[in-house]
């Protein structure tokens, strides 16, 4: 009896409104993926300018960096849910429009790169939201367990959604909006049907101090300063997946196909991991559990910048996204379980600022290094950094290196003591 019980509440299929959330999660994901490759297609086949291709990455930066801390602050003042759902509900809109327009033939670069920018204003409302409500569907204990089952389903999202949109693209643009709207439809009616209970704080109006308390709590608290800073310096040094084209083809000396199979590696690893992950729990050393992985992915790094043959190359990415994979879920964990629930909206928005911002500026980054002293000594680089940013922070963040649970109970004993900033 007492181990049926235990078995039953250790399954995150057990909890209803996780499982919902999951769902609507992997639904927006793909159809975000499938999206993403018919939008690029799309205006390219009218334009034929590479500038549009870097225009509707511009039109997805800029809101989801710009309207980070606005989104941090409404997410914290309102009901999240809601906000999720009129967020999905204006994407799927815009994808509809698309559809429409697509099928009527009235679709032109500019109504394009318009509704991607609507698109991406109301994911960029949204995201806060929809990061800050996982703690309150599972138990503290389960929360790593229900974000690498997220990431794993992203990932497979990543894997899957193009070559799906690909697909389908055979039978026209129209069709792939319609498929990636099927999509956001099933995602909002899941979204509608999960349980969650979340009582805003009084509310406040929206100023300086307001929109950067996510900022002053992360200082103030060393544990997720270590945590956000580790990931900010090192994906900003790891960045050598944006390299690959080289690789594949001065270094390797292979077609497009091995691009793809070296592009699809690092998501083939954190796939795996993820959905293990999503089955066990990490109960002990998981500071030290977070550093190594992070180190892990500096070898990793290492590795496939020195290796010159492509069976080495792609267990090298493997490697790379199933180390990424361990820190990311014991980050995402420990950042919101040592965040108090009335300031996740904010502090999700700064994580997701450092997030974006080391992502885009990595890439640049190693482009950059690579144009200076070649990609391998760049890839290499980026590797040995990773490493030293790995051991400055295990001496810089002591207690964080040291700690045992991802619950500490931080976040309550701050709630229940009065000592969180909530403006």
């Amino acid at each position: 009896m007492p181990s049926s019980a235990t078995a039953s509440a250790d399954s995150l299929l057990h909890h209803r409104s996780f499982v919902a959330f999951w769902l609507a999660r992997t639904g927006s994901s793909f159809g975000f993926q499938m999206l993403s490759i018919v939008v690029s297609w799309q205006i390219y086949s009218i334009t034929g300018r590479a500038l549009d291709l870097g225009l509707i990455g511009l039109a997805q930066f800029l809101p989801s960096v710009a309207l980070a801390l606005p989104a941090g602050h409404v997410a914290d003042q309102f009901d999240r849910r809601r906000i999720v759902l009129f967020g999905q509900l204006a994407e799927w809109l815009a994808i509809a429009a698309l559809a429409a327009l697509t099928l009527t033939h009235h679709v032109n670069e500019v109504v394009i790169l318009g509704l991607i920018f609507l698109i991406s204003v109301a994911k960029a409302m949204e995201a806060p939201s929809l990061q800050s409500m996982l703690p309150a569907l599972v138990p503290p204990a389960l929360l790593a367990r229900a974000m690498a089952a997220n990431a794993a389903s992203g990932e497979a999202a990543m894997m899957v959604g193009p070559a799906l949109g690909g697909f389908l693209y055979v039978a026209g643009a129209g069709t792939v909006y319609a498929a990636a709207g099927a999509l956001y439809l099933v995602s909002i009616v899941m979204v509608s049907r999960l349980h969650y209970e979340h009582t805003p704080p009084r509310r406040v109006p929206a100023s300086f101090a307001t929109l950067f308390a996510g900022v002053r709590f992360i200082r103030a608290r060393p544990d997720v300063l270590g945590v956000i800073s580790l990931d900010l310096f090192a994906v900003l040094l790891g960045g050598a997946t944006a390299l690959l084209p080289i690789f594949a083809k001065d270094i390797l000396h292979t077609g497009a196909w091995g691009l793809g199979l070296l592009r699809g590696a690092p998501a083939v690893g954190a796939l795996l991991v993820g959905f293990w992950l999503s089955r066990r729990s990490l109960e002990r050393h998981v500071g030290m559990i977070m550093f190594i992985a992070v180190a892990g992915f500096g070898v990793a790094t290492l590795v496939f910048a020195l290796s010159s043959v492509l069976w080495l190359s792609l267990l090298a990415l493997f490697a790379l996204g199933a180390f990424d994979m361990v820190s990311m879920v014991i980050r995402g964990a420990l950042v919101q379980l040592d965040t108090p629930d009335d300031m996740r909206g904010r502090v999700s928005a700064v994580n997701s600022i450092f997030i974006n911002t080391s992502n885009q500026l990595g890439e640049f980054e190693s482009g950059l290094l690579a144009a200076w002293v070649g990609a391998v000594p760049a890839a290499a680089l980026g590797g040995i950094g990773t490493l030293l940013v790995v051991g400055l922070w295990m001496a810089w963040f002591p207690n964080l290196r040291r700690r045992q649970r991802l619950d500490n109970g931080n976040a309550e004993a701050l709630k229940e003591s009065g000592a969180v900033d909530t403006l």
